[in-house]
């Protein structure tokens, strides 16, 4: 698609740092610096715990494979449920990280069009696209048009708006839980994990590892990206394939996220499974 029919602008504008972005991230990373005064293992468990509900289930089960890819369909309120897990995660309202991840897709390492393309480098995909933003990615009048299903939804309109208001529930139930450390724990260092985690599929996954399909991309599949991101370092099985559900196709390929999806499926929750075509499950 051009640029025109995509309505981006032909030349963009000169990037401009985002010192708000900049001092909200550096401030959520130095709070995370006090987990090694307050330490406890309930307090790592709850990262652990939270760092997998919002992250495997949240992201990867939630924002990524269902509603970015539609790769299978839950009862409406069940879907709901997952984007509040998902937007607890602090990685942005359902629209915005939809229609972004949408644009990934659709316009793979294109410097302009991929809001966080890997041929920019490195710290680009990983981070500083977000301290360098762009109004087509991040206005929401311009990203809401690449995820029209969702911006038709009063519900998730309201989450992509709000989302960031979720930590306050959460922090009061933590610190109910367990006190500050709790807090530090589930909030501060969780999210500082859980971001970089997340990002290394932006980053790293574009650089590294092995290729079983010749997708049109750098697009590898990285086992320990894998490990840490419940499957979906298996990249490059998704760039070929964006709308199968599964991510990790062979047997060694451990896929968390998928296991989830299994789960719901069995209990009948989980309906139109996408899943691997048989002719790619030879490859």
């Amino acid at each position: 698609m051009t640029n025109s029919i995509l309505n981006l602008p032909e030349k963009p504008k000169p990037l401009r740092l985002d010192w708000v972005s900049v001092a909200f991230f550096a401030t959520i990373h130095i709070l995370a610096l006090l987990s090694f005064w307050c330490f406890s293992w309930g307090a790592l468990g709850v990262t652990v715990f939270l760092h997998w509900l919002f992250g495997s289930i949240g992201v990867c089960l939630g924002y990524h494979r269902l509603l970015s890819h539609r790769s299978f369909k839950v009862p409406k309120l069940l879907e709901y449920a997952i984007a509040i897990l998902g937007a607890l995660s602090i990685q942005g309202g359902p629209i915005f990280w939809v229609a972004g991840h949408r644009l990934h897709h659709a316009h793979t390492e294109d410097e302009e069009k991929d809001p966080y393309s890997a041929r920019r480098g490195f710290w680009w995909s990983h981070m500083l696209w977000i301290f360098y933003p762009r109004s087509e990615f991040f206005d929401y009048d311009l990203y809401q048009r690449f995820a029209p299903d969702l911006a038709r939804d009063p519900f998730y309109v309201w989450l992509n708006r709000y989302f960031l208001l979720l930590q306050i529930p959460l922090a009061l139930c933590l610190y109910a839980l367990g006190g500050w450390s709790f807090i530090i724990y589930g909030v501060f260092l969780r999210s500082v994990i859980l971001w970089h985690t997340t990002w290394f599929i932006n980053s790293v996954t574009h650089i590294w590892g092995y290729r079983t399909f010749d997708s049109d991309d750098n697009s590898c599949n990285l086992w320990w990206a894998a490990i840490l991101t419940y499957g979906e370092g298996w990249h490059n099985n998704h760039h070929a394939y964006p709308h199968v559900a599964k991510c990790g196709w062979r047997w060694w390929e451990i896929d968390m996220t998928w296991w989830a999806i299994t789960l719901l499926k069995t209990v009948g929750l989980a309906k139109n499974v996408n899943l691997p075509p048989e002719q790619a499950m030879k490859v």
